[in-house]
């Protein structure tokens, strides 16, 4: 049993935190944000993801998971200590190290003996390495010589199924440059390594790239298909076919092929823009990746342009809008469709009733410069109600199975733009509706 410190309470330490914990270690997260952890303290999970409320009840029942404030006695009392802070993107699509050289400060100052210090964090290329030249300015400022490694163990959590993913892996990756460190590493993954998952141990510098490597790829794929979805609206082919067909392909399977009105989230933006960031600072441009991000980013517009074309004249219209978060299972709208979409509907002079199961508490300061064009629904027939254009973003459960009869007797219009080809086109025109999807006809 390890005892271990999780530095940063966001989406990525809490879940890990409380993973951890429920493999067997005692863990403490810290964040310096009080009012979260006093809500932490009070069983109160600041974020959406399903499952984890109840590991964190759990394993806090047991002692083996705690919260604090306090960062130095932290790093003081435990051997393994996780980064777990956000590096948000700058202006220029780098990511910003800020908070992560801050705790890297924070553990030089208080080390007082081996540590194992692993970045969690998304990172670009040489973030370790300058981590531990940071910790070693501080022994030195202090005038101490700790040993100490850091390692590179980047996170493929995908948010929704958080939970299951930690404690299911497809791989662990471990970027360190000592067998102590892999040795510690081991031991904190213990129940994953009898289990047989597989465990990739290299190179600090490799583990940051296999991180940024795979969101990218997700990234290009995402992107590929939507513009083969474009394409096959010109000539008449069904993308849902199409991607049935490519993902029988044991060379390309059916994952990340399902078109709609682009990426968002947490991840891919804000990885695939610090990838072209670093590839551009060495002199290696990916041009692929590039593409990807100017593909992303136009098929947002590509909605909004579909939507207009569709229903004519928005001037006046209510329009229902069925999701607004990034995907289902999640409460996080960073970089959603959403916040592209709904503004400039409201520009075209369009007011919005918006349904999403998680979504108000976030989307209500999102769209904040357009609160005067919005009401919030409690569920989706609320929001349908009236409305002369439908819009699904987000493909929720509860909105996979619409009665469709009711829906049209509450809605004014028969405009329905289903933006993740949830509905069958035939089967939606046969109740009435103009419906249009992506990529098919």
């Amino acid at each position: 049993m390890s005892k271990i410190a999780v530095i940063g309470t966001g989406y990525v330490g809490l879940v890990s935190g409380a993973m951890l914990s429920d493999f067997g270690h005692n863990v403490i997260c810290v964040d310096n944000d009080g009012d979260k952890i006093k809500l932490l303290e009070q069983g109160l999970i600041p974020i959406y993801e399903p499952g984890l409320e109840d590991v964190v009840a759990r394993t806090v029942s047991v002692g083996r998971l705690n919260f604090s404030t306090d960062a130095e006695s932290a790093i003081r009392d435990n051997e393994i200590l996780f980064i777990a802070v956000g590096t948000p993107p700058c202006e220029d699509g780098s990511a910003d190290l800020s908070a992560v050289s801050a705790v890297a400060k924070t553990i030089g100052e208080n080390i007082n003996g081996y540590k194992v210090v692993v970045n969690k964090s998304t990172v670009p290329l040489g973030t370790n390495r300058k981590t531990a030249q940071v910790i070693r300015s501080e022994l030195l400022r202090r005038g101490v010589e700790y040993d100490f490694d850091v390692v590179s163990n980047p996170e493929f959590l995908r948010e929704g199924s958080a939970v299951y993913d930690f404690s299911h892996p497809d791989r662990v990756v471990i970027g360190a440059e000592s067998q102590r460190a892999f040795g510690k590493m081991r031991e904190v993954y213990r129940v994953l390594y009898i289990g047989e998952t597989p465990f990739v141990e290299t190179t600090p510098e490799t583990a940051e790239m296999i991180k940024y490597a795979s969101n990218s790829f997700l990234a290009v794929k995402i992107s590929y298909i939507n513009e083969i979805a474009n394409l096959c609206e010109k000539v008449g082919a069904n993308i849902k076919d199409v991607s049935k067909a490519m993902g029988m392909d044991g060379r390309i399977s059916p994952k990340f092929l399902h078109a709609g009105p682009g990426y968002g989230g947490s991840c891919f933006p804000k990885d695939t823009k610090a990838l072209i960031h670093e590839a551009k600072k060495q002199e290696s441009p990916l041009s692929i990746v590039e593409a990807a991000d100017w593909a992303n980013a136009n098929q947002k517009l590509r909605m909004i342009k579909k939507i207009k074309l569709g229903a004519g004249n928005l001037k006046g219209k209510v329009i229902a809008i069925l999701g607004v978060t990034f995907k289902p299972g999640t409460d996080d709208m960073r970089d959603a469709p959403s916040l592209v979409i709904l503004p400039e509907l409201v520009k075209s002079g369009a007011r919005l009733k918006i349904f999403d199961p998680q979504g108000k508490k976030e989307g209500i300061w999102r769209l904040a410069d357009i609160k005067d064009s919005l009401t919030w629904c409690d569920d989706e027939y609320s929001a349908v109600t009236g409305a002369d254009v439908i819009v699904l973003l987000t493909e929720w459960n509860c909105l996979r199975n619409l009665d469709m009869e009711r829906v049209l007797k509450l809605a004014r219009g028969r405009y329905f733009f289903d933006l993740k080809n949830i509905y069958q086109p035939d089967v939606m025109r046969s109740h009435g509706f103009s419906y249009e999807g992506v990529g098919q006809r």
